[in-house]
Order: structure tokens, then sequence, then C-alpha cells
């Protein structure tokens, strides 16, 4: 086990230690399954490039840099998904079975599948909340049962964990609406008074709750950095303030963020994802202690 890793690939610049940490960040550099345009890989690397320029005192909540530890870049397997699924599944247990809060970076939204089977292994009832733009409910794409369209079909659709609810989502294919309307599945599409439904929404979810966050669930006018933006989506502040509620009123008991995908010389992206990255481990230290 490496116990300190340099501080130029740290989250927020900073050396901390691994035995005191609480929070532990997996970056996956990852996106072999990527359909439209590809770089997801680059998306953890630049988020924790970004994050050495975040103030580390919030008003919501102070400063919580000192419980967070970065783990290296899980060594990405392109010859096999299958394998790469289950070296993220073995990584992310091995730092469940040690106690820590794993917090996964990505990379493309497939890693959440292997994540997740990490989870089931301690956690065999857990809802999810699961905050994208797309459903990611086709059966299988590009000849792929485990391609990143369709990691909710494998995970959110009653094959890991059937309590899960999708927020945001403002594009399907017509095999995923079928889905969704027969299985009667909890998808809230994106919407102007989506704010209004935030009760209802985590009114649906268990005490337990793993979060994957995709970040086209934001808006394109402040996430442009995606492979698949799709317009009309939340805000800085409605997103803020979904996950706050989500934390203050469940247990989450971790949670990713993926899809980031750089833009040569843009970076307000890459330090937007970090700053919501900080964001929710923040919220989780605050309201933890309740």
């Amino acid at each position: 086990m490496i116990l300190h890793v340099r501080s130029y690939f740290t989250y927020l610049g900073l050396e901390t230690d691994f035995k005191k940490s609480k929070y532990v960040i997996l970056p996956v550099p990852y996106d072999g399954t990527a359909s439209y345009r590809s770089g997801a890989r680059e998306g953890p690397f630049e988020i924790i490039n970004a994050s050495r320029n975040l103030e580390t005192y919030d008003s919501e909540f102070g400063d919580v840099s000192n419980l967070i530890y970065t783990l290296p870049e899980l060594q990405p397997n392109l010859n096999s998904v299958e394998e790469m699924m289950l070296r993220i599944e073995e990584t992310a247990l091995d730092q469940l079975t040690q106690g820590k809060y794993l917090i996964t970076l990505g990379g493309e939204h497939s890693i959440t599948y292997g994540v997740l089977r990490a989870f089931r292994k301690c956690y065999p009832k857990l809802s999810v909340l699961h905050i994208d733009a797309h459903a990611d409910l086709r059966e299988d794409y590009e000849g792929s049962r485990l391609n990143h369209a369709c990691v909710m079909k494998r995970s959110h659709a009653r094959e890991l964990y059937p309590d899960t609810v999708s927020v945001g989502v403002r594009s399907v294919c017509e095999e995923e609406a079928k889905c969704i309307s027969s299985e009667k599945l909890d998808v809230y599409p994106m919407s102007e008074d989506i704010e209004s439904r935030f009760d209802e929404i985590v009114s649906k979810l268990g005490k337990n709750v793993y979060l994957t966050f995709d970040i086209d669930a934001l808006d394109p006018s402040i996430m442009p950095a995606t492979g698949t933006p799709e317009p009309g989506g939340l805000l800085w502040y409605q997103a803020l303030r979904l996950l706050r509620k989500v934390f203050e009123k469940k247990n989450v008991v971790g949670f990713d963020l993926m899809e980031l995908c750089p833009i040569p010389g843009m970076h307000a992206p890459n330090f937007t994802a970090a700053k919501l990255l900080y964001k929710m481990i923040g919220y989780h230290s605050k309201f933890s202690k309740k």
C-alpha cells in the first residue's frame, strides 16, 4: 500500500496521511467504451490538477481538506471491459474493507458498474441516486453490455440495486423509454420546475444511498467539457441544492463523479468539476456528524 503520492498529483495539492484520512479519492482514467467524443480518461487528472487552485475553506462547511487522501491512478485495461470492471471492483472493495469512504473519479460512466459491484458486497440493500443527462438504460451498445450507455441497465434496472432514482435525464432512445415505462422506473426528466420535485426525489431513496453524478447532468453553459453534452441541464445552484438535500436527509455511503472530457485550453469546466467534488465531500462531512 502506497501511503503517500507526490503533491502535484493529489487533490487540492496537499500531502495527507492515508491512515488518518477519512475520504479516499480513486482516480480511474478509463474511457474504453466512449462512443462519441473520447477523452474522459483525462478527466481525473485535470480535476485534480485544477483542484490545486481551490480555496480549502468553504462557507457552508469549513475546511475538510485534511480528511482527504488521493490514491494513485488505477491503471486502465484497454483490452477487456470485463477485466477492467473486475479491477475496479477489487480496488474499490479493498478501500471499503479498510473502512475508507470511497470517492471514485472518472473517466467514463461504465466505471460506476465496477464500483457498485464492490459496494454490493458491503451494502446488500442500497438506493442509488443517478444524476445524469442520459438514462444509460440500453441493454447493450456497440456490442457490449458493459458500455457506458448501459451502466444503469446493469446497475439501476434491477440487476444490482433495484431502488434507483434517476434525475436530470433529457436524452433517451426508444428502447430506454419503453424500459422506463414497462418497469415503472423512477426517472425524473429535466424540466424547468425540477426543483419543485427535489423533496419527492429524496423521499424515493432509502436510508443508505450511493450517488453517481455524471457531469453532463449540468447544463452545457457551465459544463461544455463532456463527451455527450445535452442542452437544458442543471445549473450550479440547482445542483448544489439537490446535493445538499440528499446529504442532509440520507446516509450517502459513497459517490462518484464521471465523464469530464477536458477541452484543451478551457480551464473553467475542470475547476467547476473540482469544486463540485469538494462540495460533495464537504456536505457529507457536515451532515454525517448528525
